[in-house]
């Protein structure tokens, strides 16, 4: 075969047979199944939100508490589930969230890319950012309550060994 010879012909692709074609799926099942970027953003963005306004309502519960001096809303200890979760929603389920579903949604588009790498992974993150969040919210039905450890999720200073001179 000399350089100018044209390439053998590659034989033709096997072409479905009629009346085979793939459903697309809709509703809620394309919802739950689907590997697209643009629904996962979106599905990020949206829980994101919903997360946002369960935290804005203790937000809320919070200011009534502290409305007036010896008023008292809720007792000593649920003010500090509230405050807790309150922060912690905020930013472990909101922000960082919103903000990876809004790139999620945008970064492919913006590098012209039909979809993520690994977009099955990238749907079982939103599922695993879904059900982390859904037991962090969960802890309020539990007999203790939620976490109430304030601001500090540390062991104190004092709580330390000091090291030996």
């Amino acid at each position: 075969m000399s350089v100018l010879d044209a390439p053998p012909e590659a034989p033709p692709l096997a072409e479905e047979p009629e009346g085979h074609d793939r459903p697309e799926t809709t509703g809620i099942l394309a919802f739950l199944t689907t590997t697209d970027h643009k629904r996962i953003g979106i599905a990020y963005m949206v829980t994101a939100f919903a997360f946002f306004l369960i935290a804005g309502a203790m937000a809320m519960v919070i200011r009534a508490e502290l409305a007036e001096p010896g008023l008292e809303v809720v007792e000593a200890g649920t003010y500090n589930q509230l405050f807790t979760m309150h922060g912690s929603i905020m930013m472990f389920l909101f922000i960082g969230p919103f903000a990876f579903g809004l790139a999620n949604y945008l970064v492919p588009l913006h590098i012209g890319a039909p979809d993520m790498s690994f977009p099955r992974l990238n749907a079982l993150s939103y599922w695993l950012f879904l059900g982390g969040g859904l037991t962090m919210v969960s802890g309020f039905l539990t007999s203790r309550g939620a976490a109430d450890f304030g601001w500090f999720a540390y062991a104190p200073s004092r709580a330390r060994p000091t090291p030996r001179r």
